[in-house]
């Protein structure tokens, strides 16, 4: 019996779950390759999943997929939409939603074992499915692998991996050399001085300092670094007081980084510290403020020969037009991890999800960004067919090309 490719995805898509509470999703995952009649591995990195096709002698190809959610309430109006609610490291209740296509990239990946188990009297090699928690976090992958992935299973000879992104559905977008950026997600605590509200002269008011910080962060980019290389310098949260009359002791900012190289990271992460020690300073603070470093993530690089092996094999099996070079997206990813540990190449995709007329009417009249939702919106959905599809074919596709 063949997996119902439709039903698990909408079934995933109700019940998303945060980076590495990912049991339910975990289940599914094995109730799905028990059918296939594949051993696995359960709880590597916490509710990571593993898998190994073993069909003779051949190259070892590694295909991967995440599987959390995000802490976003869904608005998109479905009727399979997440109505879901979880708690977040900070014990926080938090709506749930798979705003970023996980459960797609779940939903492909197993589409794409039952496909090569079925073909496996044309190949021959190892395939190893990794279902890797918590990428959201930039932690899964990392967390496998000191679990043992590696160890447990066939070296790969080259990782793959692929997501969704607001591209036209049947398009698959790839390209050589750095085709994600890498990252820091950084805590800044600000340490003043609190008190009462009618008596700001008697602070040193985090909240005032918390905000210069934030306006002159953004100067970094603006009119720090060259209008011809890629930096990001996101402040995504701010965390200061309780009430209107009271002065906090101390504000918090939440940073996300992103840059397209390591010495580019040394950069920006130099004049970030500059800035923030400078305006705490300016602000009269007595304690210097804390940085600390949540997650650090290299840049995703795909290895230029087997890039274009991909290219081809797609250009042959979906027409040329099908295949783009969507170029380098300032997101970031753990995937990396992977081939970096093993030492061997890597390749990661995107695939399309959208309504390709929807798409084009959009791009035609200039609206792309006003009226696309994008990873990590709370409107972010893709349209079931041909995405499913095409997600699928991808990975064979992909796999086949390594394999023997």
């Amino acid at each position: 019996m063949s997996i119902d490719l439709e039903a698990l995805y909408i079934d995933l898509h109700r019940h998303p779950e945060l980076s590495f509470q990912e049991t339910r999703t975990a289940g599914v995952i094995a109730r799905e390759l028990g059918a296939l009649d594949l051993e696995f591995t359960e709880g590597l990195g916490t509710t990571g999943v593993a898998t190994a096709i073993r069909n003779g002698e051949g190259p070892v190809v590694w295909l991967r997929a995440d599987m959390d959610a995000l802490p976003v309430e869904e608005q998109t109006g479905l009727s399979y939409a997440s109505t879901a609610r979880g708690i977040d490291p900070a014990g926080t209740d938090v709506p749930v939603m798979h705003a970023c296509g996980h459960d797609m990239h779940v939903t492909a990946l197993l589409g794409a074992l039952e496909r090569l188990l079925a073909t496996r009297d044309e190949w021959s090699g190892t395939v190893v499915a990794v279902f890797q928690p918590a990428e959201e976090y930039g932690a899964g992958a990392q967390a496998m692998i000191q679990a043992g992935v590696l160890d447990a299973f066939p070296k790969p000879d080259i990782v793959l991996g692929q997501h969704l992104t607001p591209l036209p559905a049947g398009v698959v977008g790839v390209r050589p050399g750095t085709q994600m950026a890498a990252s820091d997600g950084i805590t800044v605590r600000l340490l003043g001085r609190g008190g009462h509200g009618s008596r700001p002269h008697a602070t040193i008011d985090p909240v005032v300092m918390a905000a210069a910080t934030v306006m002159r962060l953004q100067t970094i980019v603006s009119r720090e670094i060259d209008p011809r290389e890629m930096a990001v310098v996101t402040v995504g949260a701010i965390h200061a007081g309780l009430k209107n009359n009271i002065i906090p002791a101390e504000a918090t900012l939440e940073l996300s980084l992103r840059y397209p190289d390591d010495a580019a990271r040394a950069d920006v992460l130099a004049r970030v510290e500059r800035v923030v020690r400078a305006e705490a300073q300016a602000s009269g603070a007595v304690e210097e403020p804390v940085i600390t470093t949540l997650h650090s993530l290299p840049p995703t690089i795909n290895d230029a020969d087997a890039t274009a092996r991909l290219v081809a094999a797609w250009s042959r099996a979906f027409g040329e037009e099908s295949v783009v070079d969507p170029g380098m997206f300032t997101g970031s990813e753990d995937v990396s991890w992977f081939a970096r540990e093993a030492g061997v190449p890597l390749v990661y995709w995107f695939w399309g999800g959208l309504d390709p007329e929807r798409f084009a009417d959009a791009r035609a009249r200039g609206a792309i960004n006003e009226e696309i939702p994008t990873n990590h919106s709370p409107f972010f959905a893709p349209v079931l067919h041909p995405t499913i599809e095409r997600g699928v074919d991808a990975l064979v596709v992909a796999a086949r090309e390594f394999l023997a």
